[in-house]
């Protein structure tokens, strides 16, 4: 493979990884299975308790009103707490409920115990270079990040 070809078939696999370690963590949750902007809503509430509609939309780089759905579907089956802010009638601040706190740790547990016993069964070749791109891996994250804050 060429360095040329690298961007596309790294962006290609991340997603194709990303979304499988979604589907497969979630096994066995029946029918209250998350999607990934929904659990990206549920961290960054949980993270920034009282936050606005707003103000998470532009955290997620979403629009305000694919935000606000999110919000009304979390809101629908106990995961988030809307509630009006008394300084502004017309704004609302949200939180995270304990239910949607113990889904993430035991989510985040089924994730981190996927990715462990996939990465085991790799050979030690195939575990050095993962080791090996983490540095890498974070530094193009970083780069991601600061592309979308802009200058």
């Amino acid at each position: 493979m060429t360095e040329a070809e690298v961007p596309e078939d790294f962006a290609e696999l991340l997603v194709g990884i990303q979304r499988l370690i979604v589907r497969r963590s979630q096994q066995g949750e029946g029918d209250l299975r998350l999607r990934g902007a929904q659990i990206g809503l549920i961290r960054l509430v949980r993270a920034n308790p009282g936050i606005g509609v707003s103000a998470a939309a532009k955290e997620l780089h979403l629009a305000g009103n694919s935000v606000s759905t999110l919000v009304n579907q979390l809101v629908a089956v106990g995961l988030l707490e809307r509630r009006t802010a008394a300084e502004d009638r017309r704004a609302v601040h949200l939180t995270v409920t304990p239910a949607a706190v113990e889904r993430l740790l035991d989510w985040d547990a089924r994730r981190t115990d996927l990715v462990r016993n996939q990465v085991a069964a790799l050979d030690h070749e195939d575990r050095a270079a993962l080791a090996a791109s983490v540095p890498a891996l974070r530094r193009l994250a970083q780069g991601l990040h600061e592309d979308l804050e802009g200058p």
